[in-house]
């Protein structure tokens, strides 16, 4: 792919640094960044900060949300980096449908242990690492066809290099580490 690419989903299980590699990826691009989890209703918010694995009707309006936020943004002509789970192909789809050719998604992937141990580390965040299996029970892993996979126990600033090298995207030559 080429600069045809102007939103891109960092995507993956919670502690995956979906946000971390989300942010630096903006940072030298200079575009928008937006996580995934500001969009979640207070409904959501809550069973997650409570350890409750939400289901597929409570991320209904979420997706919605962040489809709507997605094209709005094409539609504005506004390269942006989204962090967003969408764990199942299905959720890919509502929020993408329609403008595959403009939007590039990153499959962030981790072993287990390493997860955890991310998730135990962060306290200011309603995701708890109990609700990490659940997760990894729903999450369906995009085809390689249609998402590049990047193994995200790399260092930061390796995973932003290879995913601009990648979408041959030009940076504003801020530092990504």
């Amino acid at each position: 792919m080429t600069n045809q690419v102007r939103i891109i989903i960092t995507m993956g299980a919670a502690g995956v640094g979906k946000s971390t590699v989300g942010q630096a990826l903006a940072t030298a691009l200079g575009w928008e960044f937006r996580d995934g989890d500001d969009f979640h209703p207070p409904t959501n918010v809550s069973k997650m900060t409570a350890s409750q694995p939400l289901n597929d009707q409570d991320r209904a309006p979420w997706l919605d949300t962040l489809h709507q936020f997605v094209h709005q943004q094409l539609l504005t002509d506004q390269p942006t980096i989204v962090a967003a789970s969408l764990l199942k192909e299905r959720y890919r789809q509502r929020v993408i449908h329609g403008r595959e050719q403009s939007i590039a998604i990153i499959y962030l992937h981790a072993d287990f242990t390493t997860l955890q141990q991310r998730l135990q580390q962060r306290s200011a965040h309603f995701m708890k690492a109990e609700l990490l299996r659940s997760q990894l029970a729903d999450l369906e892993p995009p085809p390689p066809n249609r998402a590049l996979w990047v193994n995200a126990a790399q260092p930061v600033p390796e995973i932003v290099n290879g995913i601009v090298e990648h979408y041959n995207l030009p940076t504003t030559g801020t530092e990504t580490g």
